[in-house]
């Protein structure tokens, strides 16, 4: 289940989401031809990925901040920007383009503590900016809760677009990675679920003043739960490409 779009592009210029998306595929492409030696990605990431046992015991707590900007992979890289682009820019209207990078970069921290804290002893560097960017589909969640959101599900061979409501997308999302939180060994490697689902409870606890101050609930029947601009109109277009009978 992809998130491909939402129908709520903000009406003001996400100058900061670009800004870190550039900065995250500039970075990303500054090493990436590391990834054919091994001793040479190995040290670098030891020296600039966030290692959970390293700030523990107090030192590299630098690498809370580069780590955000590292990534393991074209995939890896590719998933998160797509999430951030999908749901940045209607936060950064909301907040405000220096309040929205606070907001982004306080949401990366505290994921990344939230995952010292479930494995404080594990010497498994931990890259990506999946924290930062689930503290804005926190925030996201709580402001624009009925916003649509287009989806791919994708079963085997069968690949539909589906519109659902931002609440079930990031519900679902959000659900599954305390799940594999609890169901997952940390020291086993692979995905930080508690990342990204500290990442997320943070991100969703920094909107609450905004969401109080916009009047709570009344802000929510104001807007019908979406971002209070017109919705955008999105068509589907029937392929040309044709169809080959069955046999």
């Amino acid at each position: 289940m992809l998130p491909i779009r939402d129908h709520n592009p903000s009406e003001r210029t996400p100058y900061v989401t670009y800004i870190l998306m550039a900065l995250n595929i500039g970075i990303f492409l500054s090493y990436v031809a590391m990834f054919n030696d091994a001793a040479a990605i190995n040290g670098f990431f030891r020296t600039w990925a966030m290692i959970p046992a390293n700030v523990s015991n107090g030192d590299m707590t630098h690498t809370l901040f580069t780590s955000m900007f590292l990534h393991g992979g074209w995939m890896h890289l590719a998933g998160n920007m797509l999430f951030l682009w999908i749901f940045g820019d209607n936060l950064e209207e909301e907040f405000g383009h220096f309040w929205y990078l606070v907001f982004y970069l306080a949401s990366g921290f505290a994921a990344g503590y939230a995952h010292v804290l479930a494995d404080p002893g594990s010497t498994i560097p931990t890259v990506g900016a999946s924290g930062a960017i689930a503290g804005v589909m926190g925030g996201y969640l709580l402001l624009f809760p009925r916003a649509r959101v287009d989806i791919l599900l994708i079963l085997i061979v069968f690949f539909r677009i589906f519109s659902v409501p931002a609440w079930l997308m990031l519900g679902v999302w959000f659900g599954l990675q305390l799940f594999n939180g609890v169901a997952v060994d940390p020291a086993s490697g692979g995905v930080a679920y508690w990342a990204h689902a500290g990442g997320f409870i943070i991100g969703f606890v920094f909107c609450i003043p905004s969401w109080i101050r916009h009047g709570a609930t009344n802000y929510w029947r104001k807007t019908d739960g979406h971002p209070p601009h017109p919705e955008a109109t999105y068509r589907y277009v029937r392929s040309n490409v044709p169809k080959v009978a069955r046999k």
